[in-house]
């Protein structure tokens, strides 16, 4: 994790992104306890700007924060993950279908690029950098179609999925895979095929809960132990075996 603060910024964005970022990456696990004092020290910044990072993990579902105990990562709840990825499709896949109306081809080529950047990084096997590609790919789609608040809303629904993302990488989700269905959701785009480009991008979606189980039985130790509420089983079932072809 990086310990640069821009003290020319506003210090408690800036340590919540740092934090969320080593929790999503695991550099903090589940369970591990958070210090105010130590964070602070880190980050040669007073507790409280830590504090209000702490405030904004909690609303993630990042962090629980016990009175008189302290601040404690949470262990991954499959049932919350799939919970933010149902929500989560209701708005990308309206964003995927309103894109094939509105996106001008700049967006397109961009996203183009992103796909090429992806390549390139997974040839690399390089994880980290594979992922903040997948988010730029993502956040160039909401902003194509001139929607605001969309990203901000998707950035702070997803929290819950990212941790997930990261585990499941490169075994249970082949960044192979997951570059062919981004590709099939641009190609859809620009052939303005509204119904292909929804269904693509809902299937790229449920890629997740084809490989949460999996990691859940991998990683007890990361994990709630709860299951699968009964929408997702469904999607899962729904997709079970669909694919994309390679692009």
């Amino acid at each position: 994790m990086r310990n640069e603060v821009d003290p020319s910024a506003a210090i408690a964005p800036q340590i919540y992104r740092l934090l969320r970022q080593a929790i999503v990456t695991l550099e903090y696990l589940p369970g591990q306890r958070l210090s105010e004092q130590e964070i602070g020290a880190r980050f040669g910044v007073s507790r409280q700007p830590v504090r209000e990072a702490f405030i904004k993990l909690s609303e993630a579902g990042l962090v629980r924060i016990l009175p008189q105990r302290g601040t404690f990562v949470v262990r991954i709840s499959m049932r919350d993950v799939a919970n933010a990825r149902f929500v989560r499709e209701a708005v990308e896949v309206a964003v995927a279908t309103t894109a094939c109306a509105v996106a001008p081809p700049e967006a397109l080529d961009r996203l183009d690029e992103l796909i090429a950047l992806q390549r390139e990084a997974a040839a690399n096997d390089d994880q980290r950098l594979f992922l903040r590609y997948d988010e730029a790919f993502h956040r160039t789609l909401a902003e194509a179609v001139e929607c605001a608040s969309a990203w901000p809303f998707i950035e702070d629904v997803k929290a819950q999925m990212d941790r997930v993302r990261y585990l499941s990488l490169p075994a249970a989700s082949p960044m192979s895979r997951l570059i062919d269905q981004h590709a099939e959701i641009v190609r859809a785009i620009a052939q303005r095929d509204a119904r292909r480009a929804g269904d693509a991008m809902r299937l790229h979606l449920r890629e997740i809960l084809n490989s949460l189980p999996r990691l859940a039985a991998a990683h007890p130790d990361l994990f709630e132990d709860d299951e699968l509420p009964a929408h997702a089983r469904e999607a899962a079932n729904a997709t079970s075996g669909r694919d994309v072809a390679p692009a």
